[in-house]
């Protein structure tokens, strides 16, 4: 592959980076456009800027139908992108709260907590088959933070439970469900934002633990699937200033990424940013500054920046300066491998 080809690899972007009709300084600019089929300005885009993968959203979907041919052409697009998805069940489901689609439904994780082990399971088989028909290949589920914090506004009954040691067998369930369907799940928000109180998709978020603490509570479920095979861990756009003495978000942060993550946890998988765009990153970074910032952390996939085309030509930029390593890309490239095979 050429560089650009390996550079675009490391992307998964809304369909509307490759749209160069729409410009946005905000995602909620977007369900108005409702963009659901491939125009002849994204091919052409693609071919510039080909991607590794592709983020659907409720607003890119009507229903079978348009889903089916949306999916069918997304994937003839230079780069032969991944298909994904937020299908968590519950409140974050794109697919199964479209009255469009007959699937089942699912009130929420921490309501099927409660029917134990085998009924999470059974839904994440679920949830992974009407995927795979559909033609998608990764959701970013199951969510393996620990909602210890009341005042959480971002998490809720999306966790499991407020206890490590019940959340964690259900992760793995969730991980392992999935995968039984042919689908890769990703855990998240690593180092767990069930603990904070603000929402990263607005701004700055912290947690105060220290890294003893985390071992005692969040890193339990992520331990747990990551034992289960889970092949994706996505890190949230939170600080750990007790844990790394920065206020860096864990996206940018070698310490989280490289010596927690990939050291003590021993993941080997590949290690996905949370959406760049959101306002824990932008109001800090601009797009080419985060995407090479979060591949110098140790991050492989790089999740939808503000500015596609930015951030794409930023990583270029810093691979012919020195700034990043022809040789560090392909180590990305050998783990996002493993998401084809």
């Amino acid at each position: 592959m050429s560089l650009r080809q390996k550079v675009g690899q490391l992307f998964i972007v809304r369909p509307e980076s490759l749209e160069p009709a729409i410009r946005y300084d905000d995602d909620a600019q977007l369900p108005p456009y409702r963009l659901q089929s491939v125009s002849g300005g994204m091919r052409t885009r693609a071919q510039e800027y080909p991607v590794g993968g592709i983020l659907l959203y409720g607003h890119n979907i009507l229903d079978e139908k348009q889903l089916a041919t949306f999916i069918k052409d997304l994937k003839a697009l230079p780069g032969k992108p991944l298909l994904c998805i937020d299908e968590e069940g519950g409140r974050v489901s794109r697919i199964a709260n479209n009255p469009a689609f007959g699937v089942p439904r699912f009130e929420s994780m921490a309501a099927l907590a409660k029917e134990g082990e085998q009924a999470v399971h059974e839904a994440a088989r679920t949830i992974g088959a009407y995927l795979r028909r559909y033609g998608f290949d990764i959701d970013f589920a199951p969510v393996a933070d620990v909602n210890t914090n009341p005042a959480n506004i971002i998490i809720g009954a999306r966790a499991f439970s407020d206890r490590p040691e019940e959340a964690a067998p259900l992760v793995a369930a969730y991980v392992r469900g999935l995968a039984e369907e042919g689908i890769a799940g990703c855990l998240k928000h690593f180092p767990g934002h069930g603990d904070t109180r603000a929402d990263t998709h607005l701004g700055f978020a912290a947690s105060g633990k220290s890294w003893e603490e985390m071992r005692a509570c969040e890193m339990l479920p992520f331990r747990a699937g990551i034992a289960a095979g889970a092949p994706l861990v996505m890190a949230a756009h939170i600080a750990a200033p007790a844990v790394t003495g920065s206020d860096a978000p864990a996206t940018l942060c070698p310490t989280l990424l490289q010596d927690k993550l990939r050291g003590e946890l021993s993941f080997r998988g590949v290690v996905i940013t949370d959406a760049l765009e959101m306002g824990a990153i932008r109001q800090r970074y601009d797009s080419a500054q985060a995407a090479v910032a979060a591949l110098q952390a140790g991050a492989d996939l790089l999740l939808c920046p503000l500015d596609y085309c930015a951030a794409f030509d930023g990583v270029v930029e810093a691979v012919r300066a020195g700034i990043l390593t022809e040789a560090r890309i392909d180590e990305s490239l050998r783990r996002i491998s493993n998401l084809r095979s």
